[in-house]
């Protein structure tokens, strides 16, 4: 379920791990010894969080990781189009 959504990931030396915080879903962030760690806890943060908001019956805003990579792919595509005009 987690797929889609970003993950924002920073090491923190206050807190001696990873921190992963997923933007699109307030609140939702996990926290990590090694990446993979953090991101493993930031999945499963993500699954409830989504989860507890359907319950709620409170909006799931969607996921806009993906549509962000394909606009600035298709941003770079066009704009080497252009240049080989």
């Amino acid at each position: 379920m987690a797929g889609g959504y970003t993950i924002e990931l920073f090491y923190s030396e206050e807190d001696e791990g990873y921190i992963a915080v997923v933007p699109e879903l307030p609140g939702c962030s996990a926290f990590g010894r090694s990446e993979e760690e953090a991101l493993k806890e930031a999945k499963m943060a993500i699954d409830l969080w989504v989860e507890t908001a359907k319950k709620e019956n409170r909006e799931v805003p969607r996921p806009i990781g993906r549509e962000i990579l394909k606009a600035l792919l298709e941003r770079a595509h066009n704009l080497a189009g252009a240049d080989s005009l």
